[in-house]
């Protein structure tokens, strides 16, 4: 049976890209096939037959009408037409190698062509070899008039051809899309034909029968242009910063050499790059575990050992992951954006990190007396944009008060995503290679390439702790300070694992960031346990099982091991370079990495789930302090429902738990109550809440100057708001709980009435013996105080200006120092 085709090109503004694509698809159900192709001015006919893979006759002939159907049958008028839709279900940009794809052969064919260009000591050597590569001889030879015009016409430089060069060389030509057709020397006599016949319709894209192409005179649209410039950029990136394992063609070799382990019977492929492991191997000693939730005074020892070490700590955040499956869209705009900028409690989630750490440095304050301002260093990606939105964020919010010189933020480069069958680059369109961050281990060689450690040196840090954007409890208790302090007293890393929180030595990362080969890179892995997702150029949505190679930040620590000349028996776990530290899970990690789907009954390391560990963070703090609270039961009991109640509170009121148990004395929180604390300086005594009680200060943790760079700073202590209730009673309707709009884990819920009390600068609040009952709203002015008890008939208020002496210190504090391993609060009455 013979099915006629045709396509019909009038302008060279309607460019075909669905030629080929179109051709494969149709060629799957018909055996001999006639195709129609043409511009406005001639058309041309092929018959191909599937059995003996030739093209049988070739004619052109005028084109007689151009008002005949873009897909029609001159044989056959009652045929259906061809879908158009039917092409998005092939692969556009992807053609998949023969069956016999030869794993090893190729690897070894790359591996000699990196050793060669290894070899070589400049660029224009390097180029001579990649041009006597058999591949890049004959794609170049087979299209070498429309390939020159196109490098002469965009006055592409010899490194730029040579990057693209060693995309052909790499087996990944396809990329190229239909503007340079693939060229695989082991293809068959039909897709040669059909490769030719693709090409040849390219040719006849014309503008106005002046036989130049495209819009900018070579081939190639605007979009498309832009396309190949973007694409240049990335692989430059990529042989840049795979340089220590050969570029390009590097990068390549280990996707393949991973995928050739087990094609799919490991849906996660490790390379392991320790050389060290060459070597026999008598013994293996893990250094010792120290567990917070059970040694208690080692723990609060080594909170202590923290707080003192802070001003030679950094602080590191990895926010270049794509974070695809939290699925977070700019719900004005429709704009995929990255992790970091997930509202979340009321604020994003990067904002989530500082306030965390702003907390930590208020508490080294109000021991010692001093500002300590940590320098932290974000990596940060293309992905979503992530870049532009993390730096929109921090100078919109004027760098945290913190000033600009504070931040360090360094972007990582994208990798092509590859298909798990073969390794093949994925492409969305012409020069569309899909791209994806490489995994948070290239933050170390990424550091030391961008200057970070240098940048840490020049801040006088010797040690970073490193936290993912998307655990909000890593701050929790103790877990953060103990680790670093340890980290620092003891001289040591941490261990590898699967966590989210690390502690570094910097000079011992530096040293092996700055290797120059792939112990630079740690962990390096290819996980295709999940599908690439993208749209094509046909705006079809694609899923394809692939993955893209990837670094584990945590397997830095490969690379510190101690040897020994002889063998050792005792003492051997203390005496090693790194450690290990345990404390309970909603204290160490839980994250709001993906989306809760609709019907999903696991609330695991979505938004919800990390809300439900916070609160039980709360109720674990507030339930020591003699406050009678609802038991929070597991997940699964609020899978279709909202959690027990909602308490929120400013990681500055510790962070240590022992500090904000200080600060609450007796009372009651009812089931459904709402509790958000916004302030530092705050006292609990004897409260009983039915409702919503939301206490919001300005200067939580001090006001802010402008510095002589004409730059916000945040003065800790100074003119902070302050909060006090005694034996207060707070009866109100509260939350809307069956408000079908209500986003808990966003703080964004409907309220019938609440207790809302409002400090400008540097305002107090004090209510003494009363009850609280229904809607109110107190706002309190800078400069001022305000007082509420019971009146003879009604709430009596009194506001008043807090005197100048008072100003700056406030009425009240709490004053902290150190006793031992703890740190005791005494309030100070002025």
């Amino acid at each position: 049976m013979s099915l006629s085709l045709q396509i019909l090109t009038p302008h060279s503004k309607f460019k075909t890209p669905y030629n080929l694509s179109l051709i494969m698809a149709v060629l799957q159900q018909h055996n001999n096939l006639v195709f129609t192709f043409g511009s406005k001015y001639s058309k041309s006919l092929f018959f191909f037959n599937s059995y003996n893979n030739s093209c049988l006759n070739y004619v052109t002939k005028p084109l007689a009408s151009t008002s005949s159907s873009l897909f029609s049958s001159p044989f056959q008028s009652s045929r259906p037409l061809v879908r158009l839709t039917r092409v998005s279900t092939a692969p556009v940009e992807y053609v998949p190698p023969a069956p016999d794809f030869d794993f090893h052969k190729e690897i070894a064919r790359l591996k000699a062509l990196k050793l060669k260009l290894d070899n070589c000591p400049n660029l224009m050597d390097r180029i001579r070899v990649i041009d006597s590569d058999s591949r890049v001889n004959s794609f170049f030879c087979s299209h070498k008039y429309s390939f020159s015009r196109v490098l002469e016409t965009l006055r592409l430089d010899n490194y730029e051809v040579f990057l693209l060069k060693c995309v052909v060389a790499a087996g990944q030509q396809h990329v190229f899309g239909d503007v340079c057709i693939q060229f695989d020397a082991t293809r068959s006599s039909l897709k040669s034909a059909l490769f030719a016949l693709a090409e040849m319709i390219e040719n006849w894209d014309v503008n106005d029968g002046t036989g130049r192409r495209g819009v900018n005179g070579y081939g190639l649209e605007t979009e498309e242009y832009e396309a190949l410039r973007s694409m240049l950029k990335i692989i430059a990136d990529v042989e840049r910063f795979y340089d220590c394992i050969g570029g390009i063609i590097g990068y390549q070799i280990m996707v393949l050499e991973l995928l050739s382990q087990s094609t799919f019977e490991r849906p996660c492929l490790s390379h392991n790059s320790n050389n060290s492991l060459k070597r026999e191997i008598t013994e293996i000693h893990p250094p010792s575990v120290l567990d917070l939730s059970q040694d208690l005074e080692y723990a609060s020892q080594a909170a202590i050992w923290g707080i003192e070490g802070l001003p030679n700590m950094g602080e590191i955040y990895p926010l270049g992951g794509s974070a695809d499956r939290l699925g977070l869209v700019d719900s004005n705009s429709g704009e995929c954006l990255p992790a970091a900028m997930l509202p979340y409690c009321g604020r994003t989630l990067l904002e989530g990190l500082i306030r965390d750490l702003q907390a930590r440095e208020y508490l080294y304050f109000k021991l010692y007396g001093k500002q300590c301002i940590t320098p932290v260093a974000i990596m940060t990606s293309a992905a979503k944009s992530n870049h532009e939105h993390v730096t929109s964020l921090c100078q919109g919010l004027r760098w945290f008060g913190r000033g600009r010189s504070k931040f360090k933020l360094f972007e990582q480069p994208l990798v092509p995503a590859v298909s798990a069958e073969d390794g093949q680059w994925l492409a969305s369109r012409p020069f569309k290679p899909v791209c994806k961050p490489g995994g948070h281990g290239v933050i170390w060689k990424l550091a030391y390439n961008e200057g970070v450690f240098q940048w840490f040196h020049d801040h006088g840090r010797r040690g970073a702790t490193v936290r993912q954007v998307s655990n909000v409890v890593a701050a929790t208790d103790v877990t953060l300070l103990a680790l670093a302090g340890i980290g620092l007293r003891q001289g040591k890393d941490e261990f590898p694992a699967n966590t989210n929180i690390l502690y570094v030595d910097l000079p011992s990362a530096e040293l092996v960031a700055s290797s120059n080969d792939e112990t630079s890179l740690p962990g390096m892995v290819l996980n295709v346990k999940k599908a690439i997702t993208f749209v094509d150029q046909f705006g079809s949505k694609r899923s394809v099982r692939g993955g893209r190679l990837e670094c584990t930040m945590q397997n830095l620590v490969d690379n510190f091991f101690n040897t020994c000349s002889s063998r050792c028996y005792d003492g051997v776990k203390d005496g090693l370079d790194t450690f290990i530290v345990y404390n309970e899970r909603k204290k160490v990690t839980s994250s709001a990495k993906k989306k809760r789907t609709e019907g999903d009954k696991s609330l695991h390391q979505t938004p919800d789930g990390s809300l439900l560990d916070i609160i039980r963070n709360a109720y674990d703090i507030l339930s020591h302090c003699e406050i009678k609270l609802p038991k929070i039961e597991g997940n699964e009991m609020y899978v279709d429902s909202g959690p027990p109640f909602l308490i929120l509170l400013h990681p500055a009121l510790g962070p240590l738990w022992e500090v904000t148990r200080q600060k609450f004395h007796q009372g009651s929180i009812s089931r459904g109550s709402e509790l958000q604390i916004e302030v530092a300086e705050f006292l609990w005594r004897d409260v009983q809440l039915d409702g919503s009680l939301i206490i919001l200060a300005e200067n939580v943790l001090g006001s802010t100057r402008i510095d002589e760079n004409g730059e916000t700073i945040l003065q800790y202590g100074k003119r902070c708001g302050r909060c006090k209730l005694e034996n207060v009673k707070i009866l109100n309707d509260g939350i809307d709980w069956n408000a079908r709009e209500n986003l808990y884990w966003k703080h964004d819920v409907q309220r019938f009435e609440a207790v809302k009390v409002i400090l400008h600068g540097n305002a107090e609040f004090e209510a003494v013996d009363v009850i609280l009952q229904g809607n109110h709203v107190f706002e309190v002015p800078d400069g001022y105080k305000m007082n509420i008890t019971t009146g003879d008939s009604d709430l009596a208020v009194a506001l008043k200006p807090i005197e100048n002496k008072l100003m700056e210190s406030g009425s009240w504090f709490w004053n902290y120092k150190i006793m031992g391993n703890h740190v005791l609060l005494e309030l100070v009455e002025l």
